[in-house]
């Protein structure tokens, strides 16, 4: 079966400066291949719905919006076949020069490969895209590749490509999902309009935003352990 991976980020910044956050978020959207044109029309009449043509961010969330953002929450929790899966980075120890000799970007692709890794199943294929941006190694998307295929060696890694984030509701719904895990964990919102979005997600998996345990399919929160131990 072909499925498809939408994936962004939320405060990249904390993996060098361990004063902006506590927590560094990496998030992905699964769906079968053959669902994206559904997803992308839903997602789109939800917009159209609110006069909205700019990209979905949780960023752009605000009193105005939050009625557009629940419904946008309500799909993704009614849509059985969209997953979410987001690893947790606790940022004090992340510690770039122990882990991955100093290189905070080969660190963070490294956690992408935490979060891609152990949903990859046997004789799939997938086509990952990642939130485009600069890396100072040309080389990065290729050796996740590269990685992800030589620990999966049933499933076939058709590509993984970086996507502007306007052009894909995946990436765009991944934005908001992971936005509001981040600001969970991170704990610093005051506005009241994401604070009533963390409490609709918080509704509808009957439990607090913390980590799931590694079985649960729809809302997965994966906080790596940096310390070792069992």
């Amino acid at each position: 079966m072909e499925f498809e991976v939408y994936c962004d980020e939320s405060g990249l910044e904390a993996l060098t400066n361990k004063n902006e956050h506590q927590f560094t978020a990496i998030g992905s959207i699964w769906l079968p291949a053959e669902s994206r044109e559904k997803l992308k029309q839903d997602l789109n009449d939800i917009k159209a719905r609110y006069n909205v043509k700019g990209e979905l961010k949780w960023n752009k969330v605000s009193p105005a919006y939050v009625t557009l953002y629940r419904d946008v929450l309500n799909y993704f929790f009614e849509a059985d076949y969209i997953r979410f899966r987001v690893i947790m980075i606790e940022a004090e120890k992340a510690d770039a020069l122990s882990f991955h000799n100093g290189d905070v970007e080969l660190g963070f692709y490294k956690f992408y490969y935490h979060l891609l890794h152990h949903w990859l199943f046997d004789n799939n294929n997938y086509n990952i895209f990642i939130d485009l941006k600069v890396n100072r190694n040309k080389g990065r998307l290729n050796e996740l590749k590269r990685l992800l295929e030589e620990a999966n060696r049933t499933s076939t890694i058709a590509q993984v490509q970086g996507l502007p984030s306007e052009q894909s509701l995946g990436i765009q719904l991944a934005d908001v999902l992971t936005g509001i895990t981040s600001a969970k964990f991170n704990n610093k919102i005051e506005s009241p309009a994401k604070k009533e979005l963390i409490q609709v997600v918080e509704a509808f998996i009957g439990h607090e935003i913390k980590p799931t345990s590694k079985h649960e399919e729809k809302f997965n929160v994966f906080q790596i352990n940096m310390e070792g131990g069992w």
